[in-house]
């Protein structure tokens, strides 16, 4: 009679298909597969972190823009760029602000704005 090995061998079929957790009822096999509402699952704090960091992502992509119209163009260039740093201020608006959704729903509309006058002169 041969002993057990300690460990499966690695060529044999075994359960390789199966996902480590199969077994146990209690561990979902896959992040994807956990209910979202167990508590201690989610974490609000993180949404305003990912919103924050889309803020300065998109003030840090018309800081480039800027950067780069300034090397043909220098007004246009300097708009952008003072268009950034408004970007940006308005990630940091508190969320119990009130009227902040119509501040940057302006902010929004007077970029957009600033841009087809830029496009249409230029």
């Amino acid at each position: 009679m041969t002993p057990e090995p300690d460990h499966p061998d690695p060529a044999s079929p075994g359960d390789r298909d199966q996902p480590a957790s199969a077994g146990d009822p209690d561990q979902p096999a896959s992040p994807g597969d956990r209910d979202p509402g167990e508590p201690g699952e989610r974490d609000p704090g993180l949404a305003r972190e990912r919103t924050s960091l889309a803020w300065t992502r998109t003030a840090l992509s018309f800081a480039a823009v800027g950067g780069v119209m300034l090397k043909r163009e220098v007004i246009p260039g300097l708009i952008i760029l003072v268009a950034a740093l408004g970007i940006w201020q308005l990630g940091r608006v508190p969320r119990n602000l009130p009227g902040r959704l119509e501040l940057i729903t302006a902010a929004v509309v007077a970029v957009a704005l600033v841009a087809l006058v830029v496009t249409l002169t230029h």
